[in-house]
């Protein structure tokens, strides 16, 4: 019977069972973080709840469960490099959770988790074992008697096991909530194995079958920046159970992926690749075990990759987008490897998967069309990368068997060794150290260049090595990754300590109606970035506008009172505001010793209007866009400050320069109509009901901020600054429309007073063109006119070179002069540009045999050179002319170039060896 049960039926039963003791069901939060400084993605359940166990927000509801969509990818939850290898770790999944913000505590929690699981779900009690925290001297923890008290209400002692601080207490990050946790754990063996071997000595050992299915965790403690702990006001609960393992359990599988949430997408591989995955095949079995990995590789991976591009974040080069990239081309890298298919296969999973999760996670089903799109563009820029990386791969070990077939004659000479001693070979310019006693042994820096540049993880770097009989150095490897870890932290290292808290409280923005307030300090602490130290400050009451939703944060001052109560007080220069979580923070560099009294928060105010003028036209594009280019136009990301707005939005196509034209028009009508812009506090339903456009990825609460500008043109959710009518922007002008990403498009334009200044701008421009042209009656007639006169002129002066060129031919032939039976021309010419001098080459090989030509030219103060060989002489006299220009030519002129054997050239900045250019190459002969 319980393999009958669906993964939608038991997420619905973990609802319903927790609904039934009070939990309101509340929305997953997107998968892309927002507002947290310290993290890329949701990697828990908790990381929405985050200000509650903080106490920077009280919770509407101090019961709550959800599904939250999760990824992890990287540290100490989960390597990348694992997923798909076993059966049980991924990158996204769905954890389950039920919440208490201060309410019920051990005893609920622990009850309500052995009756969900037992009777809900009818799991062999016999089956289930419990750990809970041992206590810790070092940290003067004590051991969670409460916890261990509950358990023995429902369990045998002998199957409560008590474990120490590394698997028993939870820890949000360095500094803050935390406590003891109590994990459930499944032993999912045979009978027979289970009889073997007692379940209680597998816990916590890896084993496949005995694995952790639900952590609850009380927090109860927080951590300072020294290590101490202290007591948090409220208790709570925090729990999570990841949804693939209770499937698993449920549907009676020994894998994950055997289950109804991996299946139909492995289906679909199946049927795309006309290959067949293997469940049963392992490392042991050998054949097919590389084919079994990539299907689990893929079924896991489209699923991150999907949901992170849905909730808004496309794949990059940098931050969260490099990490979606990188699943990606693994991902890519497996199918093409193992599965022998070797054109876009991701994007086709599209359709299945979001059916699968319509009524979970619909945003992904409301945008399929655009979320293929992206991936099939990045499947095929990384196909091409792909091949290229193997191309330069069997480029390195041909050169590198050459090298060593004619290069260990020579190991004893200093010219190619290093400081140190150790040979080096070069390939493509750079230098790569090897050790002698191992020739097949793929360098660690070049295994590390392939992973930089053509994005091949180690593994499939091991995979080409191996099957060709070589190695890879995995130590030089890592240390080169190391290297560049090292560097990237010490880039972004931000040192912050502990809060020193003056009151209790909470902070209040009053931005929306005031630039000025009278505040008091909550808080401040000390950062310390790149070296560099400063200050945050929080405040119960605030103007200042927290950077959010694409709106850079205020700068502005707060002035506190003079310490004598007379004359000017001291002026704190705010020099940015942005949000963590929910908390409103102010940047300064300074603080004065007393922060007690009450300061004036003062906003910057032109520099705010500006950007209000430039976040309310983001509004009238977007509307302008939708009515232009069709309603599958969303916002995508953007950035309002002060000087321009930046709006990308999804759209497949480079706009034209006259839809680019109506656009403009549009949003520039409705600023001349002067629309009042009304802005409205109601319920979320209430707003979606009135046609607001909601942005996939951002998360809204139940009460939302509508800004409307005709409700028949644009209804929006934000919560941003914006004009009091639309009038007061003045003139709005598109500058640029570029590509982002595959499906999205950018548009930065500028309104206001910056719009005036750029149209002056123009005009001045157009003014100074119409003195050079002596002020015509009509520009564009006098530039017709100069156009055609230049291409008059052009075709004049062609003639004469023309004519100029065949007289210099006729006289380099009468210079010709016979070296080892070879005729050779080597000669300082006058031309005009470095073609000509290919031109000459050309028409001399018609008049010679058996030839090498040296022509070198000044042109302008740089010297240009040509070197031209007759095939004769090439294969003859082993002549090359790339090298020639590569290793002789170029470093006398202090240049560069290249071409074929036949013929190359090189310009430079030294025209003085242009002699000694001619002679060195005559020595060759």
């Amino acid at each position: 019977a319980l393999n009958m049960i669906t993964s939608a039926a038991i997420r619905k039963s973990f609802f319903d069972f927790f609904r039934s003791k009070g939990h309101e069901i509340v929305p997953s939060s997107p998968i892309v973080v927002k507002n947290d400084p310290t993290l890329m993605f949701t990697n828990a359940g908790m990381n929405q709840f985050k200000d509650y166990f903080l106490g920077n927000k009280k919770a509407a509801n101090q019961r709550v469960a959800d599904t939250q969509k999760c990824l992890r990818v990287s540290g100490k939850h989960n390597d990348l490099e694992e997923v798909g290898v076993d059966t049980y770790h991924h990158t996204m999944f769905e954890m389950l959770g039920n919440w208490s913000f201060g309410d019920y505590f051990k005893k609920d929690a622990i009850e309500w988790s052995w009756e969900l699981l037992t009777k809900v779900y009818k799991i062999p009690e016999d089956k289930l074992y419990v750990t809970v925290f041992g206590g810790d001297e070092k940290e003067k923890l004590p051991r969670d008697d409460e916890a261990k008290f509950e358990w023995e209400k429902w369990l045998p002692v002998e199957k409560i096991l008590e474990f120490g601080k590394k698997d028993n207490f939870w820890e949000m990050g360095d500094t803050g909530p935390c406590g003891p946790c109590t994990e459930i754990h499944v032993d999912c063996r045979s009978d027979a194995e289970r009889k073997k071997q007692d379940g209680s000595e597998l816990v916590n050992k890896d084993h496949p079958q005995v694995i952790e299915i639900w952590n609850n965790v009380f927090i109860q403690f927080n951590r300072l920046k020294d290590g101490s702990l202290q007591f948090l006001p409220s208790n709570h609960v925090d729990t999570g159970m990841g949804l693939e393992r209770l499937v698993r359990i449920l549907q009676g599988k020994n894998s994950n992926y055997d289950t109804d949430i991996f299946t139909g997408t492995i289906a679909e591989v199946e049927k795309i690749t006309k290959k067949k995955y293997d469940a049963a095949v392992s490392p042991s079995t050998g054949g097919g075990w590389g084919e079994a990995v990539a299907f689990r590789v893929i079924a896991d991976h489209i699923r991150a990759i999907a949901f992170t591009i849905a909730d808004g974040q496309l794949p990059s080069n940098t931050g969260a987008g490099y990490v979606i990239r990188r699943i990606l081309r693994r991902a890519v890298r497996y199918y093409y490897s193992y599965l022998d298919y070797r054109q876009p296969l991701l994007h086709q999973l599209l359709p299945g998967l979001a059916m699968q999760f319509e009524n979970v996670f619909p945003e992904l089903y409301d945008q399929a069309e655009f979320v293929a799109k992206v991936i099939k563009e990045e499947e095929e820029a990384f196909l091409r990368t792909l091949k290229a990386g193997i191309d330069n791969f069997a480029g390195f070990i041909n050169a590198f068997e050459d090298f060593q077939t004619h290069g260990f004659a020579i190991l004893d000479q200093p010219s190619i060794l290093s400081k140190s001693g150790i040979p080096f070979f070069i390939y493509n310019k750079r230098k790569y150290f090897f050790n002698a006693d191992h020739l097949k042994t793929i360098p660690g820096e070049y295994a590390f260049e392939l992973n930089d540049t053509y994005g091949f993880p180690i593994d499939l770097t091991q995979l080409m090595a191996k099957e060709i009989g070589w190695t890879v150095d995995i130590k030089g490897f890592e240390a080169e990754m190391q290297r560049q870890k090292d560097r990237s932290r010490a880039a972004t290292a931000v040192d912050t300590e502990d809060w020193i808290v003056l009151k209790e409280g909470t902070n209040k923005f009053v931005g929306y109606d005031s630039l000025e307030a009278k505040a008091s300090v909550l808080k401040y602490r000390k950062v310390k970035t790149k070296g560099k130290e400063g200050y945050q400050l929080v405040l119960d009451t605030t103007p200042f506008y927290a950077e959010s939703g694409g709106q850079v944060g205020d700068t502005g001052e707060l002035i506190l009172p003079s310490p004598k109560g007379e004359g000017p007080g001291v002026r704190l220069i705010i020099t940015d505001t942005k949000r963590d979580n929910d908390l409103i923070i102010h940047f300064t560099a300074t603080i004065p010793e007393d922060l007690s009294g009450k300061v004036l928060a003062k906003v910057d105010a032109a520099r705010r209007k500006k950007i209000v003028l430039h976040h309310s036209a983001t509004h009238l594009l977007h509307a302008a866009l939708r009515k232009i280019l069709g309603t599958h136009v969303v916002q995508k990301g953007s950035l309002v400050n002060d000087e321009h707005l930046r709006f990308d939005f999804s759209h497949f196509a480079k706009m034209t320069d006259e839809e680019i034209a109506k656009v403009d028009a549009i949003v520039n009508e409705k600023i001349r109509e002067n629309i009042p812009v009304v802005i409205k506090e109601m319920p979320k339903d209430e707003a979606m009901k009135l046609g607001a456009m909601a942005l996939f990825g951002e998360k809204y609460g139940d009460r939302v901020r509508v800004v409307i500008m005709d409700p028949d043109y644009s209804v929006e959710l934000c919560g941003g600054t914006h004009v009091g009518a639309t009038g007061e922007l003045g003139f709005f002008r598109t500058s640029h429309e570029t590509a982002v990403a595959a499906g999205v498009r950018r548009i930065e334009a500028v309104c206001g007073r910056v719009a005036e200044e750029r149209i002056n701008e123009v005009f001045a421009k157009i003014m100074a063109i119409r003195v050079s042209l002596k002020k015509p009656g009509d520009i564009g007639k006098s530039i017709e006119y100069l156009q055609a006169e230049n291409a008059q002129l052009k075709n004049h002066i062609e003639h004469l070179e023309a004519r100029q060129l065949v007289t210099i031919r006729n006289e380099l032939l009468q210079k010709d002069e016979v070296i080892n039976q070879v005729n050779f021309i080597g000669d300082i010419i006058e031309v005009s540009t470095p073609e000509a001098l290919k031109k000459l080459c050309f028409d001399l090989k018609n008049h010679l045999r058996d030839f090498v030509l040296v022509l070198c030219a000044n042109i302008g103060g740089k010297p240009h050179v040509a070197v031209c060989i007759a095939d004769y002489v090439v294969e003859a006299k082993q002549l090359d002319a790339g090298k020639i220009i590569k290793e002789i030519v170029a470093p006398l002129i202090k240049g560069g170039g290249g071409g074929q054997k036949n013929l190359a050239t090189a310009g430079g900045q030294d025209a003085g060896n242009l002699k000694q250019v001619i002679e060195k190459v005559k020595a060759l002969l």
